[in-house]
């Protein structure tokens, strides 16, 4: 009898729930794979017809690892005809702790001299591209100079993110005192490496609510905690639930790139999960969690049993509490349709951002060449003063003056006026009134939680998870990630912080599933994270939260500029525009464990980066 291998991925919607014996069973998926049981058998020995011999004990049940190399990763340099080997330099051509970029004519690599030896890898990070050698590199790895992901020059594997792939490796040899690259020509093109993982083992035998691993949310912490758990070689069932409708997709682009569509911004393709026995069930909200009986529960009934759970589910976007908040063309941006149904409306439109936070400002960039007029409420005197300080705020504000952007300040939405169900004007409490077509509202979020509450799983007065340095929270075999968290923050003597952003988010995932193996791995990651407007980017790093001074080099006007946000004597995060890679620098010295006094920023003696200051 042929039985169902794996259902890679389920749509849960339309889906049909059945009960027998007791147990509730979706007997309507979108894609399953039937195979022959002896062709079945033989994809779960080893090449030679045993089993490996790497095992994984679940429940006292011993599981096999089959780990599924990337083509690339796993030899390069199988076909002779896909090699380039290249003279790319003198020996004496680099010093130590110094990188090239090389040409080895049909793809570039970054040649790296740290400790007497010479390394070469792929050249661009493999997150948005970035080129790598103007990043920085430290202590036998490099940063990528726009978004933080580091990666081990040794093997190219990602040790930081964002991003979810590592880089390829080459081969390097010295001969008559020159330096050669051997490569495959296929990984200069690509500049990417998927880690070797491993493949779930006869998932025929599970029932289908049932599950050893259940990841509650799509996002980057729940992708990550998924892949890692392949590439430590975890073999049993994975199953992500989602209330989204796609797919894990790269959220911070909803408000960066507006018009990108679903399969456009896909983290992974539809093939990855398939691949590697990921499940994702979409339009699965979550409603109860019975930490005694293991068991989630979801809002149409479908209930899973789980050994262990992630729970990754983000937050929600705060709504307007006004008169007249139910009127159309009133939009938080929460999905892809979101985003396209805002830049459809817009298009030479009245455009209203209530909120001058990272959302809010960039829909407000992305819209400016799109609509007739663009319009930003805040109740705070300038965009950021929270975050980036009054001085950069007001900066930022003036940039984005210069595009024709609007800003009325101190002052709130009293009502949303319609004509004919659709938004017609926004009305503040200042008493000015705007045209409004659109409105798109970013004041804020709250943790997705809320299904929590009785489950006897540690929640704050906020709504966030409380979790320690091994993302665990009180309830063993309970983890937790992302945006919905506070986690011990070692950059802060281990005070308990929310890091809401995409970085953290895949860190957090990676920690998860690592403990979820019992690896006993603490979080120690330097927060980093971006926001993009009008083509220019401000990096960040480190938590500034509860800053008392803000020191800054280089100009303001001209917007290149490096801002240190200290408290009492010690510098605590920095941001900077035009300016790299400084944030990455300061990052590098943060992670090394290593202060930086306020007196050393003031005075502009950046000794401090090589470890020589103060």
């Amino acid at each position: 009898m042929p039985t169902c291998k794996s259902i890679y991925f389920m749509h849960a919607k339309g889906a049909q729930l059945r009960k027998s014996s007791g147990i509730m069973e979706l007997v309507e998926v979108k894609i399953e794979v039937v195979i022959p049981e002896k062709e079945r058998s033989k994809e779960e020995m080893s090449p030679n017809g045993k089993a490996s011999p790497l095992v994984y004990k679940v429940n006292g049940t011993a599981r096999h690892y089959h780990l599924e190399e990337h083509p690339i990763a796993s030899n390069p340099y199988h076909n002779p005809k896909d090699v380039v080997e290249a003279s790319v330099c003198h020996v004496k051509d680099l010093e130590n702790g110094q990188m090239r970029e090389v040409d080895l004519g049909c793809g570039k690599a970054l040649l790296i001299k740290e400790g007497g030896e010479f390394y070469a890898m792929g050249h661009k990070c493999p997150h948005y591209g970035a080129p790598l050698v103007k990043g920085v590199l430290s202590k036998g790895r490099v940063r990528c100079p726009w978004h933080g992901a580091c990666f081990n020059i040794g093997t190219g594997d990602i040790e930081d993110f964002p991003g979810l792939d590592s880089l390829p490796r080459f081969q390097v040899k010295i001969e008559k005192e020159k330096v050669y690259i051997r490569a495959s020509k296929q990984a200069l093109q690509t500049q990417r490496r998927t880690k070797m993982m491993a493949k779930c083992i006869s998932l025929s035998n599970y029932n289908l609510s049932s599950t050893n691993v259940l990841i509650i949310g799509a996002g980057a912490a729940g992708l990550v905690c998924a892949e890692t758990l392949r590439q430590e070689g975890f073999s049993d069932r994975i199953v992500m639930c989602t209330m989204d409708r796609h797919l894990p997709y790269d959220r911070p682009k909803l408000s960066k790139s507006m018009d990108s569509h679903p399969e456009q911004i896909a983290l992974r393709p539809k093939e990855f999960f398939r691949t590697y026995d990921i499940e994702v069930l979409t339009e699965m909200q979550a409603a109860a969690v019975d930490i005694k009986n293991k068991t989630a529960v979801f809002k149409d009934g479908f209930k899973m049993e789980y050994n262990k759970l992630l729970i990754a589910t983000g937050n929600t976007p705060k709504a307007l509490s006004c008169k007249g908040k139910e009127v159309e063309n009133v939009f938080n941006i929460r999905t892809p349709e979101d985003a396209n149904r805002v830049v459809k409306l817009a298009t030479s439109k009245n455009v209203v951002i209530v909120g001058a936070s990272f959302l809010g400002m960039e829909v407000a960039a992305y819209l400016t060449e799109r609509a007739h007029s663009v319009s930003v409420v805040e109740l705070e005197e300038v965009p950021f003063k929270k975050f980036f300080g009054e001085r950069v705020g007001r900066a930022v504000m003036k940039m984005f003056e210069s595009h024709r952007v609007k800003f009325y300040m101190q002052t709130e939405v009293s009502e949303l006026r319609e004509q004919e169900g659709k938004l017609k004007e926004v009305v503040l409490k200042s008493g000015k009134v705007l045209r409004a077509d659109v409105c798109v509202v970013g004041i804020g979020a709250v943790p997705a939680t809320g299904f929590l509450k009785q489950s006897g799983i540690n929640i704050d007065s906020k709504g966030f998870i409380v979790v320690n340095k091994m993302m665990q929270t009180n309830i063993p075999g309970v983890f937790a990630a992302g945006d919905a968290v506070t986690f011990p923050l070692a950059l802060r003597n281990n005070k308990k912080v929310n890091v809401p952003h995409w970085q953290m988010a895949h860190m957090h995932g990676r920690i998860a599933a690592l403990n979820m193996l019992a690896h006993g791995t603490e979080i120690s990651t330097v927060p980093y994270l971006w926001t993009a407007m009008f083509g220019k980017s401000i990096r960040y790093a480190g938590h500034g939260e509860g800053f008392d001074d803000v020191v800054i080099q280089g100009d303001l006007d001209e917007l290149k500029f490096v801002a240190f946000y200290t408290k009492s004597d010690e510098v605590v995060a920095v941001a900077s525009m035009n300016y790299d890679p400084i944030v990455s620098k300061v990052a590098e010295v943060l992670a090394a464990g290593r202060a930086i006094r306020k007196r050393d920023v003031e005075t502009g003696d950046m000794s401090w980066l090589t470890g020589k200051g103060s």
